[in-house]
């Protein structure tokens, strides 16, 4: 699995900057991640009234789940604790909330508005263990970028 450069980065401010809806700016950045990352999957989610919906993604098919509660799936930790969620067998994993019905392996990114979690990046494979060998910095560099990098501005945040 790719990381997530600089250039990759550059590109995410331009699409969230771009014409579009916010559903369609989110599905592009999401096909950006996707290619830049190799994942099978990738969607992008917002946070809000404790719920988490899906603005747009990238892969084979459609989100399984496009809304669901914050309290469910690997999504619950990365928003509780503001931190990257990981299952390299989500087969084996009870936190795991079904995407796509080949999925081997699940990366939940937070992203980050004022010191809160708006959304979460969520990055899956087909493989399990995609994840095995992970640097984290690469994926987590959105987390750390203003969430209008990702599309992801909240009002009022």
């Amino acid at each position: 699995m790719g990381t997530m450069d600089k250039a990759v980065i550059g590109r995410l401010g331009v699409i969230a900057a771009g014409k579009g809806s916010r559903e369609e700016r989110a599905a592009r950045a999401a096909d950006q991640v996707r290619r830049a990352t190799g994942a099978r999957w990738v969607g992008i989610y917002t946070v809000a009234s404790a719920m988490v919906t899906c603005d747009g993604w990238s892969g084979p098919g459609a989100p399984a789940h496009p809304s669901f509660a914050a309290t469910e799936g690997l999504t619950a930790h990365a928003v509780r604790a503001g931190a990257v969620a990981l299952s390299n067998d989500v087969s084996r994993d009870p936190r795991y909330l079904a995407n796509q019905a080949d999925s081997g392996s699940e990366l939940i990114v937070p992203v980050l508005a004022d010191g809160h979690v708006i959304g979460p990046l969520d990055v899956e494979s087909d493989r399990t263990g995609a994840f095995d060998r992970l640097r984290h910095p690469g994926l987590r560099t959105p987390g750390r970028r203003p969430a209008p990098a990702l599309g992801l501005a909240v009002p009022g945040h």
